[in-house]
């Protein structure tokens, strides 16, 4: 069976029409997030097999030893078939690493409880094939992953807390109640060196993952989302979104350099696109935004390192570097889906 066979033989939402890779379509009998639950650490790292669909997602603003700014993704996901059933569980992995005029991508798919993929919690480890993401804790990492024409190899150490979103992690996605749970670790510093054609590329940066779990994490008529995770010079951070739809919903958490975080509910973000890039292997997409918070003073303009970060995997999206000028100057990263 072939990648994108398996895909749409286990991926039970890929080849459906609700939303994004189908995340509106009804969770049946899978979990729901509920409010009010105390997330617990470090059993939430590993997976939770009675929700549908979960991701590792780990993002990387980067400066070479050549003074070019780099960008690098490793994501797991986990979708599932029936509740509490690894072996009808399928596991996918994207990797890509993005400079200013190339976009590097590999994906990696597997299936079951085979040992082929998999996340367990203490110590942490995530894998799929021989990409891994793995430490002790989740305060100290190694992130390794191998494409066709690139590899990189990383080292990464969080200096400041675990960041929950929403209400203590319970992350509202709609007008109608859809959510999920999800919290970040926004603080790594990475340090490490990337492969590409030309030789090795020694990097330095910050990192930030996110984690996120759900059954039916988008509501009907939400076609997909633009996301933004930014850290400023002043050593601030915002993670904001915006979910399209029949009615776009946003919501964001500000984190203070202390690692304090504030939550912000629908319509206190706004994200206004400003250029559309017709990408080489996409549809046009914006690739510029005008990024505001009025609660926070932030006015800032998020700009694409390279526009063609078009990731060519079996469920396309595009997702890549971006610089930040304005009332709060930086770098981080932006994420777009459903566009087409």
């Amino acid at each position: 069976m072939n990648a994108r066979a398996l895909l749409l033989a286990f991926w039970p939402v890929a080849a459906t029409a609700q939303g994004f890779a189908g995340l509106a379509g009804e969770a049946g009998d899978f979990a729901q997030p509920r409010p009010g639950t105390v997330l617990t650490f470090p059993a939430d790292h590993g997976a939770h097999p009675d929700f549908r669909i979960e991701w590792w997602y780990l993002t990387a603003s980067l400066t070479g030893a050549d003074g070019l700014p780099y960008g690098l993704q490793w994501t797991l996901f986990r979708s599932a078939l029936a509740p509490g059933a690894p072996e009808r569980n399928l596991w996918m992995g994207h990797a890509a690493v993005t400079t200013p005029d190339r976009h590097f991508v590999a994906e990696r798919l597997a299936r079951g409880d085979i040992g082929q993929a998999g996340v367990t919690a203490a110590p942490f480890a995530a894998w799929i094939d021989d990409w891994q993401m793995h430490g002790d804790t989740l305060d100290t990492l190694r992130l390794t992953a191998t494409g066709t024409d690139f590899a990189y190899d990383m080292a990464l150490v969080a200096q400041g807390p675990l960041i929950l979103h929403g209400d203590a992690g319970y992350s509202v996605k709609s007008a109608q109640g859809q959510a999920s749970y999800y919290y970040s670790q926004p603080f790594y510093d990475i340090v490490g060196s990337l492969t590409l054609p030309q030789g090795d590329i020694a990097v330095t940066g910050t990192a930030w993952l996110d984690r996120e779990w759900s059954s039916q994490p988008l509501a009907q008529g939400q076609t997909g989302w633009d996301w933004f995770s930014l850290v400023f010079d002043d050593g601030a951070r915002l993670m904001g979104f915006r979910l399209r739809g029949d009615q776009d919903y946003t919501s964001a958490t500000w984190i203070a350099a202390d690692g304090s975080a504030t939550a912000y509910p629908d319509g206190a973000f706004l994200a206004e696109p400003l250029n559309l890039h017709p990408t080489t292997a996409g549809p046009a997409v914006p690739t510029q935004w005008r990024v505001r918070l009025p609660d926070r003073n932030l006015d800032v303009t998020v700009t694409a390192i390279n526009p063609d970060a078009w990731m060519t995997v079996s469920l396309p999206y595009w997702e890549g570097p971006v610089a930040v000028a304005g009332s709060h100057p930086g770098r981080g990263y932006l994420e777009m889906t459903g566009y087409d």
